[in-house]
């Protein structure tokens, strides 16, 4: 049974530890959705992995047998939001991770537009500014459930987003310096207009 203390390991890693492609994609998800580690993503794909597993094992079952469990596995990826409609198991057998990431509490709060970047987002959780069914929550993997979505809001009082200004690069400021400076010598060096007219005369 195990030391009920230790946590158990809520994700599989790949088989393979080194595949470029692979490799390439994770550290795309992990940039578009915010993520800390791999270890999320490792996560979501592991509950995926087991509903596929589920599905293909109902596909062997008789279809007496097989009706009732899966409206069960259907219904219970229809309440987290996964699948909507009229789902079918073979809509879950091409499920992917991203379906799983967009369900997460910091996704929707990005989504939604109560951030602008899925790593504030993440900010804004975890620092105990969301509220979800009108109670604070403060773990960004927390899987929204499709009722719950629309009851995400603030905790509290609303943040206001300071509208950032361009960084100007050192090299495009000393250019812009040095511009100003030769405008200012040639207007000392300009003669003036009287100068001008005597000179003429």
């Amino acid at each position: 049974m195990g030391d009920p203390k230790k946590k158990r390991k809520q994700f599989q890693k790949p088989r393979k530890s080194f595949q470029k492609e692979r490799i390439e994609k994770e550290r795309d998800l992990k940039k578009i959705y915010g993520l800390k580690n791999k270890r999320e993503l490792f996560r979501a794909e592991t509950i995926v992995r087991g509903k596929r597993a589920i599905a293909r094992k109902l596909l062997a079952l008789t279809l007496e047998t097989r009706l009732k469990r899966e409206k069960e596995l259907l219904d219970s990826l229809k309440r987290i939001g996964v699948l909507q409609g009229n789902p079918t198991l073979e809509d879950v057998l091409v499920l992917t991770s991203e379906a799983m990431l967009e369900r997460r509490l910091q996704t929707i709060v990005w989504r939604k537009g109560l951030a602008n970047t899925p790593k504030q987002a993440r900010q804004f959780i975890v620092h105990g500014h969301i509220s979800v069914n009108g109670k604070k929550l403060d773990k960004p993997s927390y899987l929204v459930l499709a009722d719950e979505e629309k009851t995400i809001n603030w905790y509290g009082p609303e943040m206001v987003f300071e509208e950032k200004k361009a960084p100007v690069r050192k090299g495009k400021a000393k250019a812009e310096e040095a511009q100003a400076e030769l405008k200012k010598e040639f207007e000392e060096a300009k003669p003036e207009e009287k100068e001008v007219e005597k000179k003429e005369q």
